[in-house]
């Protein structure tokens, strides 16, 4: 089984997250959707390859993968015996933009959102 990491970042970006759903919610729902994240985000460290290949999804060289939970995308990368997640973004960020300079929305998705 590998080791689990999460970037300094990502931490920083949960915490917001729950402090943004108990102030917009309540306690209970930022802990069922924190708890889900970070339950999903435990299946890497068996199964590291169960996320989508941003190489292989949009043709690009990198080692990145990526997968989707709760609303939010964890982009991570993995080594022999570590699985890092360096970053993570609402469904509604164009991740690949911000990672990449790479537009991952189709035209369908900018439409409905009205972006």
């Amino acid at each position: 089984m590998n080791k689990l990491e999460y970037s300094p970042l990502v931490r920083r970006k949960l915490v917001s997250l729950r402090k943004w759903l108990t102030e917009h919610f309540d306690e209970k729902t930022a802990q069922d959707v924190l708890g889900g994240i970070l339950s999903d985000a435990d299946i890497l460290a068996e199964y590291e390859k169960s996320g989508t290949s941003i190489a292989e999804m949009y043709n690009i060289g990198t080692d990145y993968w990526y997968i989707f939970t709760h609303q939010h995308y964890l982009v991570y990368r993995f080594t022999p015996g570590k699985v890092t997640i360096i970053q993570m973004f609402h469904e509604r960020e164009d991740f690949m933009m911000k990672l990449f300079g790479v537009s991952g929305r189709t035209m369908e998705s900018i439409e409905y959102w009205g972006e």
